[in-house]
């Protein structure tokens, strides 16, 4: 049975397998096989080392810039709420600046309006002291002859003028 599977092609496949593998584990070829499996895995485990540092480094990252975004957020939300207030401080200001300045034009109009009114009354007196003096003088120069007339007409002229200023 041993002399018939001789002959036969698996049996000498078999043999130079079991040689080959004779001859690589004398050279040392499955250390070196081992060895590169090794270093390959170490390479390997040192790029997966290096990668979740990378991924640790890029989430610490992430989270400052977010922390960083937030407090920009804060700050331009105190920026405008600061500027509304400010807004409203000036347009206050502002308002009650306008309503000091209609205040005052008021009183210079009322002023003005009231100096006028006094003007007005004062000339309408003037007139009419100057129109009763005329007429006067006129009833009295027709109706009073003389020396008698002309002193009498002359005081009642100035006490006249007196009294109506």
């Amino acid at each position: 049975m041993l002399y018939e599977a001789i002959y036969e092609p698996e049996f000498w496949v078999a043999v130079a397998f079991v040689l080959f593998l004779a001859v690589l584990v004398y050279f040392g070829v499955h250390r070196t096989a081992f060895g590169a499996l090794d270093a390959r895995r170490a390479r390997i485990s040192s790029e997966l080392d290096e990668a979740r540092r990378l991924r640790d480094d890029a989430q610490a990252l992430l989270a400052d810039s977010e922390r960083r975004r937030r407090e920009a957020e804060r700050e331009a939300e105190a920026m405008i709420a600061s500027a509304k207030v400010e807004a409203e401080q000036l347009a206050g200001e502002a308002k009650a600046k306008v309503e000091e300045f209609i205040a005052r034009r008021t009183k210079m109009a009322e002023a003005k309006i009231a100096h006028a009114e006094t003007q007005a009354l004062a000339d309408v007196r003037a007139a009419a002291a100057d129109a009763a003096v005329a007429a006067a003088e006129t009833i009295l120069t027709a109706s009073a002859k003389g020396k008698v007339a002309d002193d009498l007409i002359a005081l009642s002229i100035k006490d006249l003028k007196s009294k109506l200023n």
